[in-house]
């Protein structure tokens, strides 16, 4: 795995804007996972949205400061809503933004 440790530095010093997108497996329909999501996005000032697959699993995008994209990335690794069991969290298509390109975060059908 070349470059990693460059994209590392460039993330750690500034505060830019992160795009990430992300897919949580394990038991995280029927547990007001999107609600709890859109929740703690809000209370960390992320903008992005939250939706159910047709394969039991939750996706969505990401995006805001470099630190509180993090933030949540943890919480969608270990925490998510009181009721729910994740086995995974994965996470793609991660790049520097100028922009927020959504208003708020959303829950989508």
């Amino acid at each position: 795995g070349g470059g990693e440790e460059e994209v590392a530095a460039a993330m750690a010093e500034g505060e830019g804007l992160v795009s990430v997108d992300y897919e949580v497996s394990g038991k995280v329909q029927g547990v007001f996972f999107r609600k709890y999501t859109q929740g703690e996005a809000k209370r960390l000032g992320l903008v992005g949205w939250v939706q159910n697959t047709s394969h039991g699993t939750v996706q969505g995008q990401i995006q805001g400061p470099t630190a509180r994209v993090r933030e949540l990335q943890e919480w969608l690794r270990k925490t998510g809503s009181p009721q729910s069991r994740i086995s995974r969290a994965e996470f793609s298509n991660e790049k520097a933004i100028t922009a927020l390109e959504h208003k708020d975060f959303q829950i989508l059908k």
